[in-house]
């Protein structure tokens, strides 16, 4: 039988899709970050199953026996939040069904990173996901100067308590969405630039918190001339020259007043 991984809500608990909810249902066994917080996840929809706790801790030790049970039960992996194995554990076990022929069966559903990028309005042509930043040392250093030179759109996690040190540490006029307690009450998506960012969020934050980002702005920049003709191209494409020249400034990392002026005047 194949390993079944299912994503479950970010935070809104109506975005389960019923496909999750019925491979819930049938599964023997559930592998699970926390169980305490996957119990409650499953007494709301009225589900009962066998929990077993699945983490960074005891992955190593656990996955092997996993696999080897997934071969004649049906087991279900997921995560405390959105799409096992991203940014959560996971991996070892999927490698392990594999590496034992057992099938594995990934199912759509919620996902942070992709929920933000799509907040965000920045580019999607060239994304990468960066997971959370390393706290300190080259490798942060390493990561952040790839921010500053490659012209992709990146997405990462960030604590709450670290947010402001990491909008710091990026490039001031990079455009930015920091994206906020997604999906649940209180959810909030900023959009300027990086600067704008560190003193918006400035004070005490609250919440699991997406930041995307567009890199490349210490590399070579975009013409004021490619900015106009991208804002053009939106703005015949029905979108308000006000809107269309705020786009355009973003993904290029130039500043809307200078590209609404050259729009407005036609």
């Amino acid at each position: 039988m194949p390993l079944a991984v299912v994503p479950t809500p970010i935070g809104n608990l109506e975005d389960i899709t019923l496909r999750a909810l019925r491979y819930l249902r049938e599964a023997d066994l559930v592998a699970c970050e926390d169980t305490r917080r996957t119990g409650r996840l499953l007494a709301h929809y009225e589900i009962k199953k066998d929990l077993i706790a699945l983490h960074e801790h005891n992955e190593d030790r656990l996955s092997g026996e996993l696999a080897r049970r997934a071969q004649t039960e049906r087991v279900a992996l997921v995560s405390d939040a959105g799409m096992p194995l991203v940014s959560d554990p996971g991996y070892r076990l999927v490698a392990a069904c594999i590496e034992g022929g057992v099938g594995v069966e990934v199912l759509p559903g919620p996902s942070a990173p992709v929920t933000a990028l799509v907040a965000s309005g920045l580019p999607t042509d060239a994304v990468v996901f960066l997971g959370f930043l390393p706290r300190k040392g080259k490798e942060r250093t390493e990561l952040l100067d790839r921010v500053s030179g490659e012209r992709s759109t990146f997405v990462l996690f960030e604590s709450p308590h670290r947010l402001a040190k990491t909008l710091g540490d990026l490039p001031p006029e990079a455009p930015i969405a920091v994206c906020r307690e997604l999906t649940k009450l209180h959810e909030e998506v900023f959009r300027g630039t990086a600067s704008e960012a560190a003193e918006h969020f400035s004070g005490p934050v609250k919440g699991e918190v997406v930041v995307v980002v567009r890199g490349g702005t210490d590399a070579t920049q975009p013409s004021l001339e490619d900015a106009v003709e991208r804002a053009r191209g939106y703005v015949s494409g029905g979108e308000a020259p006000s809107r269309a020249a705020a786009r355009a400034a973003r993904e290029t990392g130039l500043k809307k007043r200078d590209v609404y002026e050259r729009v407005a005047k036609g």
